[in-house]
């Protein structure tokens, strides 16, 4: 079987989690990781053998003194691999394009960047034959990705006419130490609509769709109520059935007795490595169905929904998985994501 080479530039809360998702397919190779700085993070990397590469060439003495080997510039990462993933900050990524670019490698970019950086934007579930063969995607941020995965699963089965969320949104990840939560409630932004409705409009560009958001005081996870209106009349267990059937979606059940974002990270604090839920968790007793018309609850944890994204964009990108389902599957197989691997 052939094996994509695949770098990694950023090494944080994406970066890391997507390096280990990598190492997990018997189809990837993970050739090596970018960092900036000798920290933490760095160490940890190196001491799992990871490849460590930097910036720069002058870069390499501070990482060598930390007791960090480098094994070259980012320069030389890209000659070797064929897909890059960059996980840098937001914003970040373009700055890199033009390099990647010269080196002929293909990409796969995080949501914190605009979508002309690369050529399409991906959500595995809606549009990953768009992405077979493309030289640059752009995975969408987790609050998009949660919402794709609602509206296409809902799409699928039973039709979607317009949708309407409200999200509410972690102020900070937990391990964030330069900004946090505030005590606050903010606008995010000001105006609506938020952005999120024109990040899920760069793949379903003629859906109906407005959002608005605000920041509150926490790190866990992110929580949306969304109206959906369908094409047609439903019931409860035809939603029920819809999202039962869609990969990436958990309905939890109320007898679990978790009706927050703390029950569940706690919940998965004794299940999952670091507590991450890359499955998008929609709450059942908040279903509610009227007519057309669908209203619900579901959390999104920010620091993991996208992982299994990042997989199946890198399988489209290479083709060397041209079959959404076979990606899909076998990335949630070789992560235990899914309704027979969560944790209630």
């Amino acid at each position: 079987m052939a094996r994509i080479l695949v770098g990694i530039v950023g090494y944080g809360t994406i970066g890391r989690r997507v390096a280990e998702a990598v190492m997990a397919q018997d189809d990837m190779d993970l050739v090596g990781v970018a960092k900036t700085r000798p920290d933490y993070a760095a160490i940890q990397a190196s001491r799992a053998g990871l490849g460590i590469y930097v910036p720069k060439p002058e870069l390499a003495e501070a990482f060598e003194s930390s007791g960090v080997k480098v094994k070259g510039t980012v320069e030389d990462l890209l000659s070797t691999v064929q897909v890059v993933v960059d996980a840098t900050p937001a914003g970040v990524g373009s700055s890199y394009k033009s390099l990647y670019t010269r080196h002929g490698v293909k990409q796969v970019y995080q949501g914190g960047e605009k979508p002309d950086v690369a050529q399409v934007s991906f959500s595995s579930l809606c549009n990953y034959e768009e992405a077979i063969g493309k030289n640059s995607v752009r995975v969408v941020s987790c609050n998009t990705t949660g919402l794709l995965r609602l509206i296409c699963s809902l799409d699928k089965s039973l039709g979607v006419r317009s949708v309407r969320a409200f999200i509410v949104r972690r102020a900070a990840d937990p391990g964030e130490y330069k900004k946090g939560p505030i005590n606050s409630i903010v606008l995010d932004p000001p105006k609506t609509p938020s952005h999120h409705a024109h990040d899920v409009k760069t793949i379903l560009k003629d859906l109906d769709i407005e959002t608005a958001a605000v920041i509150v005081p926490t790190t866990l996870m992110h929580v949306h109520h969304v109206r959906v209106r369908l094409s047609k009349r439903a019931s409860k267990r035809d939603v029920l059935d819809a999202l039962s059937e869609s990969p990436r979606i958990v309905v939890l059940p109320g007898r679990t007795g978790i009706k927050s974002t703390a029950q569940l990270v706690e919940a998965a604090r004794f299940a999952r490595p670091r507590a991450d839920i890359p499955e998008l968790v929609v709450f059942e007793d908040s279903i509610s169905v009227s007519g057309d018309e669908v209203s619900l609850f579901q959390a999104v944890h920010q620091e993991s929904i996208v992982v299994p994204e990042n997989i199946d964009a890198i399988r489209a990108v290479s083709g060397l998985e041209k079959d959404p389902v076979r990606s899909i599957s076998k990335t949630d197989e070789t992560l235990r994501i899914g309704r027979k691997y969560f944790f209630v």
